[in-house]
């Protein structure tokens, strides 16, 4: 190994060191922007920090290119990475760093001749067992009559720079949250991560309560009212975590030096969730990305069925299957898209980006997008087969019994509410079609339209919640033109197949929701009256005003009957607050 090859691989290195710097920079701004109420520099730190992993990667590629002059062949990235192993050894984020060098070799090729052995497919470091989390974490061992005074002093010890303006109050509250149940009769050990998690308009004092019956989430929502800070609940099931950590969710800003130990300590809270959601909930999506291709790749040895068409109807613009034994879909954008669509790959492409760097409320089911990505060729069945080779021949390459497929995006696999709605008894229905018109509001208010809000591209996830997840038509609020369809006594008009008026690119005419959403009578008898106003282009009209006003909604990640003002009976302060359901 000569000095060059060293030398190129502390340029990754240092690549790789000055994007954790700048990540953990961004990350660390988020106590001041909650503690100011920023919330637009909340938004831009968020997109911010998105960016920053694709351009320290650039940056690096260029570096190495402009050091060695060259393209590098295969014997010599085959000894940079021998070379970038010995600065492995003693890095304290060595996982993370193999994701960035994956990033790096990858776009030095431009993600062609890839080999296997110049990536870390498989970690050069060992995975490291339980590790010592002191670091991290206050531990607290309480006796029932202390809970409310030991709860005061670790939220001082958090050191936030405004004062909580009913904190006696709160602090009742949690107790009363607890006795239900059944948590303050015996001495309780709580372990909470000593700093905050912040998203949106919240912080989270995520911690866990450690029983002999097992653990349980312990986390404290802090929001702001007119004077201060509140508690504005306590959540302590599993589901309340899930949900929070969803991967529907913009991604926590949390600092944290090692963040596979934050991993550690909340695996056991989010026990149906695999660690690359995990790492994809507190702001770690490329790594994420790692860690879900690795666990795939084992999923392959350890299952036999095939991979198949996904169920639903047939998207228009998206081929999309399933490997039914994994719980994810494979999206691919069809070479020619199904007429009336007129989109094309760049445009499709273009508003998956827009979606992983929005806010996506809850409401929007996250993606990763893959190149090259391989499958084996006797694991497609001959019908998905024969359905890719006809609708996206050209990003297809098979070699060796394996299938290369150029482009795809993977997402969380959820059931079509099309066809939820459809095996659902009355009350179910209810709920749904709830839960979807929520879906529909909360979207909105955070400036995005569906454009196509048929029942097929919205999924339902275990939790009953109401997830969008086609994003060929999706458009801000603040680009739409909602219209009321203009009105004719001129009879010849009404009964014409052609419209009497122009409609431009833009142009949205809410009153036609109800023809295609509420077609079936069971649908439209349990369709809330108090949704209803989504039919009228004046509420559109009114949300696109409250967006060009600057004005950002609270949605938060749990249902209102939660929120102790409500709970508790007290009248409800803040302003435009929305919660789930």
């Amino acid at each position: 190994m000569n000095s060059r090859t060293r030398e190129m691989a502390h340029i990754v290195m240092r690549g790789f060191d000055a994007f954790y710097r700048y990540f953990l920079v961004i990350t660390q701004g988020a106590k001041v922007r909650f503690e100011t109420q920023d919330w637009h520099g909340v938004q831009l730190a968020a997109r911010r920090r998105i960016w920053l992993y694709d351009e320290h990667v650039n940056n690096t590629v260029r570096a190495v290119l402009d050091y060695n002059r060259s393209p590098l062949r295969h014997q010599e990235l085959k000894a940079l990475k021998q070379a970038f192993n010995d600065l492995l050894i003693a890095h304290p984020n060595a996982d993370m760093a193999e994701s960035f060098y994956n990033s790096v070799y990858r776009r030095s090729t431009r993600h062609r001749s890839i080999r296997a052995e110049n990536l870390y497919v498989h970690p050069f470091v060992p995975c490291p067992g339980e590790q010592d989390l002191a670091p991290m974490i206050w531990r607290y061992h309480i006796a029932p009559e202390e809970l409310a005074t030991t709860l005061q002093s670790l939220l001082e010890r958090l050191g936030l720079d405004r004062p909580f303006v009913r904190l006696e109050r709160d602090l009742e509250h949690i107790e009363h949250t607890m006795a239900e149940q059944g948590l303050t009769v015996e001495p309780l050990q709580l372990t909470v991560i000593n700093t905050l998690f912040y998203r949106n308009k919240g912080a989270y004092l995520i911690g866990r309560l450690e029983r002999p019956e097992g653990l349980l989430p312990f986390i404290l929502p802090i929001l702001h009212e007119k004077d201060g800070l509140v508690i504005d609940t306590l959540l302590l099931s599993r589901d309340d975590a899930s949900i929070l950590f969803g991967f529907a969710r913009a991604y926590f800003m949390v600092c944290c030096s090692k963040p596979s130990l934050l991993v550690q300590f909340l695996r056991p809270l989010l026990p149906n969730k695999p660690d690359y959601e995990i790492y994809n909930a507190i702001g770690w999506q490329k790594h994420g990305k790692t860690i879900f291709y690795r666990g795939f790749l084992q999923h392959l040895q350890n299952s036999r069925d095939q991979f198949v068409t996904a169920e639903g109807i047939k998207g228009m613009v998206m081929c999309v299957f399933t490997l039914p034994s994994l719980d994810v879909v494979f999206k691919v954008i069809k070479d020619q898209v199904t007429p009336p669509k007129t989109v094309d790959r760049t445009t499709v492409k273009a508003r998956y980006r827009l979606v992983k760097q929005h806010d996506r409320v809850g409401r929007m089911a996250d993606t990763m997008e893959f190149t090259n990505f391989e499958l084996p060729l006797n694991r497609i069945s001959p019908e998905l087969l024969e359905e890719l080779q006809r609708e996206v021949p050209s990003l297809l390459t098979l070699k060796d019994e394996r299938l290369i497929i150029h482009h795809l995006y993977t997402e969380r696999r959820m059931t079509p509410l099309n066809l939820h709605l459809e095996q659902a008894d009355d009350e179910r229905l209810r709920d749904a079609l709830d839960e979807y018109a929520s879906a529909l509001k909360q979207l909105a208010a955070a400036n995005i339209f569906p454009g196509d809000m048929l029942f097929k591209n919205f999924g339902v996830t275990r939790h009953g919640r109401v997830i969008f997840y086609d994003y060929d038509e999706i458009a801000y609020m603040t680009e739409c033109h909602f219209r009321d369809i203009p009105r004719t006594d001129n009879l010849q008009d009404q009964l014409s197949p052609e419209l009497w008026y122009s409609v431009g690119p833009n142009d949205v005419f809410p009153e036609e929701f109800n023809t295609f959403l509420l077609y079936n009578p069971r649908i439209r008898d349990a369709f809330g009256e108090q949704h209803m106003e989504l039919f009228t282009a004046g509420y559109w009209r009114q949300l696109q005003h409250n967006i060009e006003q600057g004005r950002v909604e609270d949605i938060f990640p749990y249902r209102r009957r939660q929120r102790f003002k409500y709970k508790y009976g007290e009248e409800c302060e803040g302003r435009g607050v929305k919660s789930e359901g």
